[in-house]
């Protein structure tokens, strides 16, 4: 059989970057297809803050924490809850192996390639259950120097280097609309050119066919992301146990990130499993300036804000600021409202607001020593500010009578009870007269502080929120962000995609969120973060290497 190339990669974001990079450092031809326009290569990486999971790095041990393997795997198991003795059969083994990636070559592999690390490591997903439960026992969110963008830049640049020497050919506008299944293999791709687009990076753009391609190949990877801007099919899959999926939901990812290939694979004979496991944010606020339709932004909040759900009642622990995104988002789904609320004070604005995503920080983005220094100054960073002044879910008083009936404007909804909000923020403030308490969050507060990389940059000082020189008072209404597919196709270690029968489909791989970011779901229920990127660069380094190995 004549094959046009040796191997084919559908999606250009960084797993199948990584993956055709690996594919053509071999010396193997590879074909990267995409039904996006040029301007968005790297997918939905480059719009990320470029958080990544490390083990035990120099980070950490100069800011004094001490990180292990068996700690993250500790931390990983409890948090992912693998209990699906089929489907999460191959995923929890991807878990062990990334582990161990986190934890050995990672970091010095991405180094080699020119990528760095903002010197204070970030604490997501907190947890605040047992030792054993879910949740990051220490700060492991790395955050790459130059953010989303940073991370693409050296795959790209590694894609473009084999462009010219002719091992790899890019062709964007290329919508792959059937895999090509001979004799029990997969052996090519089939679908439509669509028109030129001008639509600049994650802007919609035209689905107006004009002619078709078919490709042979030996290998046909999939790399194209999961279902994140599909909100029919992300209810469709939402699970029970999150209660009733929202009627109204913020998209954290562009249009284009809709899952047509998962059901194209599936078509091929691909096995999808874990299609309930998902990750959505509870702290998204309405884009003021939106790049793509109904576009969300995520507050990565620090622990200080008092969290009260749309009828003015303030949630059980441990659902505090980045503590447990989806416990949190189960506790908020049964209260049969689509947004809550944070409350706080002009001082935790300043030092504990930063936004998710590259375009919302300007000054990692762009490598500016000079601009992060400036976030020590009095003032949120200028993102934050112009959300203030400019985003619709924000509201500003001098006092919480003034707060509370500019709330109830902002829903109009007239929900919320000055009488009962006054209750409970008295109460949390009456425990901050003494170093000790009975109130979780305030000790989760107080614990942050205990580091130093939380205490210098992260966790506002302890403080009384009605108290006026901490003011003034400010209200955020908070939506939900779809995001993350967890589950996906069904992968061996080598990046195979596994049939019905649980044996390897000839021919087909899969890496990056369209596997589950490895084996069909490696993060199970919940994810520690920084977890994202990681997974789509190892997963899709490892189907790239094994299929081009398979090639000879």
């Amino acid at each position: 059989m004549r094959y046009d190339y040796d191997a084919i990669v559908v999606g250009a974001g960084l797993a199948g970057l990584a993956a055709a990079a690996e594919i053509a450092d071999k010396g193997k031809k590879a074909l990267l297809l995409d039904q996006e326009p040029e301007a968005s290569l790297g997918g939905q990486a480059w719009w990320s803050f470029g958080g990544l999971f490390l083990v035990d790095s120099p980070e950490q041990r100069r800011l004094g924490v001490r990180d292990s393997r068996e700690l993250a795997l500790q931390d990983w198991l409890g948090s992912a809850s693998f209990d699906r003795e089929d489907e999460d059969y191959w995923g929890r083994k991807w878990a062990e192996a990334y582990i161990d990636f986190a934890a050995g070559e990672k970091r010095a592999w991405l180094h080699a390639m020119g990528v760095r690390f903002f010197p204070v490591v970030g604490w997501a997903e907190r947890g605040g259950y047992l030792a054993e439960g879910h949740g990051n026992s220490v700060p492991r969110f790395h955050i790459v120097w130059g953010t989303g963008p940073a991370i693409v830049a050296p795959f790209e640049r590694r894609v473009r280097e084999h462009m010219r020497s002719g091992l790899v050919a890019y062709k964007p506008r290329h919508r792959v609309d059937h895999l090509i299944r001979e004799q029990g293999a997969v052996i090519g791709v089939s679908g439509s050119v669509l028109a030129a687009s001008a639509a600049a990076r994650g802007e919609a753009s035209s689905r107006e066919a004009i002619g078709s391609f078919e490709y042979r190949a030996q290998a046909v990877l999939v790399t194209s992301g999961g279902i994140g801007a599909n909100h029919e099919l992300v209810r469709a899959n939402w699970p029970s146990r999150l209660g009733v999926p929202p009627g109204r939901m913020l998209s954290g990812v562009p249009a284009h990130v809709d899952g047509r290939m998962l059901g194209i694979a599936e078509a091929a004979g691909g096995r999808i499993v874990n299609r309930d496991r998902m990750w959505h944010y509870t702290e998204g606020i309405k884009n003021w300036n939106s790049v793509w339709a109904n576009h969300g932004i995520r507050i990565l909040p620090g622990p200080s804000s008092l969290w009260l759900d749309a009828k003015g009642q303030r949630l059980p622990a441990p659902n505090f600021p980045g503590f447990d995104t989806l416990g949190t988002l189960e506790t908020l789904r049964r209260t049969g409202y689509d947004y809550s609320w944070f409350i706080l004070t002009q001082k935790i604005i300043e030092k504990e607001f930063a936004l998710s995503g590259s375009e919302q920080n300007p000054d990692l983005t762009n490598k500016s020593v000079r601009q992060v220094l400036s976030r020590v100054l009095p003032g949120p960073t200028a993102p934050v500010q112009a959300f203030l002044d400019k985003g619709e879910d924000f509201v500003v008083a001098d006092n919480l009578a003034e707060l509370v009936a500019g709330m109830n404007r902002l829903t109009g909804e007239e929900l919320l009870s000055l009488e009962e909000i006054e209750r409970q923020v008295r109460a949390r403030d009456r425990e901050m007269d003494n170093a000790f308490t009975k109130d979780l969050q305030i000790t989760a507060l107080r614990g942050a502080r205990q580091y130093k990389g939380d205490k210098f940059i992260r966790v506002a000082k302890p403080h009384k929120l009605l108290e006026a020189k901490n003011g003034p008072l400010i209200a955020v209404r908070l939506h939900i962000v779809s995001r993350k597919t967890l589950g996906g196709l069904q992968t061996d270690l080598s990046g195979r995609v596994l049939g019905a029968d649980g044996e390897a489909i000839p021919g087909l791989y899969a890496a990056g969120e369209a596997s589950g970011f490895g084996g069909g779901g490696m993060h199970g229920y919940r994810a520690l973060e920084g977890t994202f990127l990681g997974g789509c660069l190892f997963s899709g380094r490892t189907a790239g290497r094994a299929a081009a190995d398979e090639l000879g």
